[in-house]
């Protein structure tokens, strides 16, 4: 069925995309990449292991789909009403972020470029589609992009509840949000029929 992840027999899952959907997913995985930044610079003094123990950021993210996809470990502090409990979860929320931002990004990283590795590798179909095959562990790569893309384009279009949700189903055609929406919603199918094929 096109549009929709099935499952491969020994494991991994297929899906059937045209060339606007494999163009869309790209552009939207490559617009990720960006958003999340390159790696920390490699150190200058050739230490492989620098990398390792090098510290991540101890303040949230400035952007707002950023914070959407590094949050706090320990909840907002700003919802705390004991200043000093506040100010103590958010202590402990830089100094998880210190130690751990690094490693989400470059995974988060890892997962898009898995993504655009894999449609660049159909871009020789020129049939006006192809079936994307992707093994176990490149059907968890992609679940882990597709669950960043529609966050980050959740946090875009505001979305926090179900409720928003409901409420995306019935904006006008003339809304400008529209096309956002549509791209969420698809991103959602695709999540949905995806995490089945893993399921055992």
């Amino acid at each position: 069925m096109p549009g929709t992840f099935e499952p491969l027999p020994g494991g991994g899952a297929a899906v059937a995309l045209d060339d606007v959907e494999i163009s869309i997913i790209r552009s939207l995985a490559v617009q990720l990449l960006e958003l999340i930044g390159p790696g920390p610079a490699e150190d200058a003094s050739g230490d492989p292991f620098a990398e390792l123990f090098a510290e991540g950021p101890s303040e949230p993210p400035a952007d707002p789909v950023l914070r959407r996809l590094f949050p706090d470990a320990y909840g907002d502090p700003e919802g705390v009403a004991d200043p000093k409990a506040a100010e103590e979860q958010k202590a402990y929320s830089a100094e998880f972020r210190r130690y751990t931002e690094n490693d989400l990004r470059a995974g988060k990283r890892e997962n898009a470029l898995a993504v655009i590795r894999s449609l660049d590798a159909l871009s020789s179909a020129g049939d006006g589609g192809a079936v994307l095959q992707l093994s176990p562990d490149q059907s968890r790569q992609w679940l882990g992009a597709l669950n960043d893309l529609r966050l980050a384009i959740g946090s875009r279009l505001e979305i926090t509840d179900e409720d928003d949700t409901d409420l995306l189903y019935r904006l006008p055609d003339e809304d400008p949000r529209k096309p956002m929406v549509m791209a969420y919603l698809w991103l959602g199918g695709l999540q949905e029929t995806l995490v089945s094929t893993l399921l055992p």
